[in-house]
C-alpha cells in the first residue's frame, strides 16, 4: 500500500463520532490535517499520542519530536512507518433518541393505582476527554457514531429515568397523570445523575429532553386513576369531601332498596337535603326515623328473617360511614328485629 501524504476526516454526518484511517503506511512527511471541532491521534502498540488540534500537521520528527521515541527514527530524516490515525469529533450532537423499551410500573402516591408508564425523548452528548473515550468505548472499531454511544449509556439512562420518575410521583405527591407539568424538572436530575455515569468514558451530556411521559389508555389502573381525578374535581367545585360523597352514595344505595329500611333511607334522604351531608344528616335522620317506624308499622308486611339482615347490614354501613352513632344503630337494628 502507498504511503500517504495527507491524511483528513470529512465526516459524512453530525453523529458521526470517530474516525480510523483506513492506512497506517506514514512518513515523516505526511501531512495531517485536523479540522475545527476534531481532535487526532497516532496510536501504536496500544500508545496514544496527541492530541492533534485544529490545523495542519506535519508528521516530522522536527514537528512531532515524539516521534522519534516512538518508532526510532532519526531526527530529520525522511523515513516511513506504520501507525494508525484515528479522528475524534467532539462538536455537540443534539439528536439522540431515547425511550423506555418497557413499560415502567409505578404506584400512584394519590389513589395507591399501579400504572404502566412509558417515556421517550432526546439527549445531546460530546466528547469531552477523546483519549479516554478511545480507550474506554471504541477499542479496534474503524466507526464510531452517536448510536453506538446511546446503547452503551442505555442501560444506566433508564435505570436513572425510572428513578427520577418514582422520586417526582413520590416526593412531590403527584399523580401520574399529573407528572408531565414537572417534565423540565425531571429532565435536569435525569441529566445531573448521568452526568458522572457518562464522564467515565470521557462523554459529557450537555442537554437532556423528556419529550413525554405516557401510559396507555386502554390500561385498567388508568381507567380507574383518570375516574378517580374526575371524581375528585367533581367533588371540590361541590365543596365536599370523599367521606361525604362516600355517605351519600350509601343513603342513596339504601333508599333505592325495597323495605322499611329502604324507605326510612329515602326519607332521611329527603330531609337530609336541608341539612349537612355527615353528622347533621345523621342526627337529622335519627330524629325522622322513630315516628315514621311507629306510623308504619302497623302497615308494614312482616318481614322475613333475610330482609331482616340485609336492612341490618345496610345500617351497618351507615353507621362504618359515620352517618349512625352506635346508639342510633342499635336503636334502628331493634326496630327491624322487633319484639
Amino acid at each position: 500500500m502507498a504511503i500517504l501524504d495527507l491524511v483528513k476526516w470529512d465526516a459524512q454526518s453530525d453523529s458521526s463520532v470517530v474516525w480510523k484511517c483506513p492506512s497506517q503506511e506514514l512518513s515523516t512527511w505526511t501531512q495531517l490535517i485536523v479540522n475545527e471541532s476534531q481532535e487526532a491521534f497516532l496510536v501504536r502498540g496500544g500508545v496514544y499520542e496527541g492530541p492533534f488540534g485544529a490545523g495542519r500537521h506535519t508528521l516530522s520528527t522536527e514537528n512531532v519530536p515524539v516521534i522519534r521515541s516512538l518508532f526510532g527514527l532519526p531526527f530529520g530524516g525522511r523515513s516511513p512507518f506504520t501507525a494508525e490515525v484515528w479522528y475524534v469529533n467532539k462538536a455537540t450532537n443534539l439528536n439522540v433518541k431515547w425511550g423506555t423499551p418497557d413499560p415502567i410500573q409505578l404506584q400512584d402516591p394519590k389513589f395507591g393505582i399501579m400504572v404502566s408508564v412509558r417515556s421517550f425523548g432526546q439527549y445531546g452528548i460530546r466528547i469531552e476527554n477523546s483519549k479516554l473515550f478511545l480507550n474506554k468505548i471504541v477499542g479496534t472499531l474503524p466507526s464510531f457514531g452517536a448510536e453506538e454511544i446511546s446503547r452503551y449509556l442505555s442501560g444506566e439512562l433508564i435505570k436513572r429515568i425510572k428513578g427520577e420518575l418514582a422520586r417526582a410521583v413520590s416526593n412531590e405527591r403527584l399523580s401520574i397523570l399529573e407528572v408531565n407539568a414537572n417534565i423540565e424538572t425531571i429532565s435536569e436530575k435525569v441529566r445531573q445523575s448521568m452526568l458522572p455515569h457518562a464522564q467515565e468514558y470521557g462523554v459529557t451530556i450537555p442537554q437532556f429532553s423528556i419529550h413525554s411521559i405516557n401510559v396507555p389508555e386502554d390500561d385498567a389502573g388508568v381507567t380507574k386513576l383518570r375516574e378517580a381525578l374526575a371524581k375528585r374535581a367533581e367533588m371540590s367545585i361541590l365543596g365536599f369531601d370523599y367521606q361525604q360523597q362516600r355517605s351519600l352514595d350509601i343513603l342513596q344505595a339504601a333508599a333505592s332498596n325495597e323495605g322499611t329500611a329502604g324507605s326510612l333511607m329515602g326519607a332521611g334522604l329527603g330531609a337530609g337535603m336541608g341539612v349537612n351531608i355527615g353528622g347533621g344528616m345523621g342526627r337529622e335522620f335519627a330524629k325522622i326515623v322513630p315516628s315514621m317506624e311507629t306510623a308504619q308499622a302497623p302497615t308494614q308486611p312482616r318481614l322475613s328473617m333475610e330482609d331482616k339482615i340485609r336492612q341490618i347490614k345496610e345500617l351497618s354501613e351507615l353507621k362504618n360511614a359515620g352517618i349512625l352513632t352506635d346508639e342510633e344503630f342499635a336503636q334502628q337494628k331493634s326496630l327491624i328485629l322487633g319484639p
